[in-house]
């Protein structure tokens, strides 16, 4: 029923077919919230819900122990969801944890070889025309997902497409991230992300397709063979990146300016409050003693020139001439 003018809400009585395999209604105007409901349907693969008008949170409560078991391909991109993202799912998406939930002995599954579903993959739209065991992919692109990418992504082992990009999701990129390791494209661009890039994820070996732009990101940008062949395009919009493929350079500290520093410091708490005191002792000590013995010895004029300088020594010869001048008079 994908790319009708379907309007109003999806039926709950769907609940009843027990052996759908797969549900897409996407491209229409579809009202309401997600629908919880279907996570009881044992062997539902595909839900596609994209572009239609549905809205609300993940955040709500159920009493299923494994919801969605078989579900390979999860897509309600470009909806109005808000709230976290969800994590409860991440936790128990059995058929991306583990590809053996998929696999099945009815070789001539006519519904796997016959699909014709329209997703984006690698930020291009693409037509699936056969669903693999090994297929997975979850696209909660262009919603109003907020707080944080929760570290339970990082068991979606299986998982080969992750798409969270243009919602306000903020926090660190979690370096869980470096457990999934069949993971083929990931988008996180047009979000509120900050911190570095795991260096974890360059051990990503099957991703051809990274997507970090329009964030808040600094550091530099994890070096890896797999992360040497994404230009700049990946990484645009974060003025605090660094490294290649940027042509912005990451500020190299200099060994020897650390060495010198921690010389410095070591000879500055080396020289501690005693030897100060005893500095100051000594100093006081001579300069009362110098004093005294010109005092006692009836020069008073040397210990203002000591003091005042030149300028002193010519005032006083000043004074001695007009002295002398004055009983001449």
């Amino acid at each position: 029923m994908n790319g009708n003018r379907l309007e109003g809400m999806i039926p709950q009585t769907i609940v009843n077919c027990h052996d759908l395999q797969g549900i897409d209604i996407g491209e229409n105007k579809i009202r309401g919230v997600f629908p919880f409901w279907m996570e009881t349907l044992p062997q539902l693969r595909i839900l596609v819900l994209r572009s239609n008008k549905l809205g609300g949170t993940f955040l709500v409560y159920s009493n299923t122990n494994k919801p969605f078991p078989k579900l390979q391909v999860l897509d309600v991109s470009q909806n109005a969801f808000v709230g976290s993202l969800p994590d409860r799912y991440f936790k128990n998406f059995r058929a991306m944890i583990d590809v053996k939930e998929n696999q099945t002995n009815d070789g001539a599954n006519s519904f796997l070889k016959t699909i014709e579903l329209k997703l984006t993959l690698k930020g291009l739209d693409q037509l699936l025309q056969r669903l693999l065991d090994t297929f997975t992919t979850i696209d909660l692109s262009s919603n109003r997902f907020s707080g944080i990418i929760p570290p339970s992504v990082g068991n979606l082992n299986c998982l080969r497409y992750l798409n969270l990009s243009h919602n306000t999701i903020r926090g660190h990129i979690p370096p869980s991230l470096e457990g999934m390791s069949l993971l083929e494209s990931l988008d996180l661009s047009s979000n509120r992300l900050d911190g570095e890039i795991p260096d974890g994820c360059a051990r990503l070996t099957f991703l051809a397709k990274l997507n970090v732009s329009m964030n808040n990101l600094k550091g530099q940008i994890p070096q890896s063979t797999q992360f040497s062949t994404f230009g700049n395009e990946s990484y645009v919009g974060n003025v605090g990146l660094c490294g290649f493929p940027l042509t912005k350079h990451c500020e190299r500290i200099d060994e020897k300016s650390i060495l010198s520093q921690d010389d410095d410091d070591e000879f500055i708490d080396g020289f501690g409050w005693q030897c100060v005191v005893m500095g100051y002792g000594t100093g006081f000590v001579v300069g009362i003693g110098i004093g005294y013995m010109i005092i006692r010895s009836g020069r008073p004029r040397l210990l203002g020139e000591f003091i005042f300088g030149i300028g002193y020594n010519n005032r006083m010869k000043r004074r001695n001439r007009e002295k002398t001048r004055l009983r001449r008079g």
